[in-house]
């Protein structure tokens, strides 16, 4: 998903300073864009009761300007309401859904219309998919199961 997203790492919480306010911001993970050209600010939000509000949204959507981050990123499993989604596009925050059981290893979310799955066991596919394993040397194989 880095490589999707222009990134070329994913860093884990920190602190970011405010250029404006001078305020200290702790972020969930701070993504670096190709190049060291900035980064994004990405926040995880396992709300599992209702979609993010326009207010917490407002509360990213400040913490990306105020750090001069490029923008940011909101993963959550229930998405937004419609005035957190103004706010998001408005701000160059983009929206990932991804399930509320995941782990770092076993986990589904979907991100500019395609679905991202890990798993580190046995998958039985009952439907016909294209599956591309991507290892961690970078390396991707890509196949269609047979039935």
């Amino acid at each position: 998903m880095a490589e999707k997203l222009g990134l070329e790492r994913v860093e884990d919480k920190q602190k970011v300073i405010g250029e404006r306010s001078g305020t200290e911001w702790e972020i969930d993970g701070k993504g670096v864009k190709v190049g060291d050209e900035g980064f994004v600010i990405i926040e995880c939000r396992r709300y599992t009761t209702k979609k993010q509000t326009q207010g917490q949204m407002a509360h990213l959507a400040y913490s990306v300007i105020d750090t001069g981050a490029a923008g940011g990123i909101i993963v959550s499993p229930l998405g937004l309401q419609e005035g957190a989604t103004k706010v998001a596009n408005a701000e160059n925050i983009r929206t990932v859904h991804m399930d509320e059981n995941s782990t770092r290893t076993e986990y589904m979310f979907s991100f500019l219309n395609e679905v991202f799955v890990g798993a580190s066991d046995t998958m039985h596919i009952t439907e016909s998919a294209k599956i591309t394993i991507t290892h961690a040397d970078g390396t991707q194989e890509t196949f269609t199961p047979d039935d």
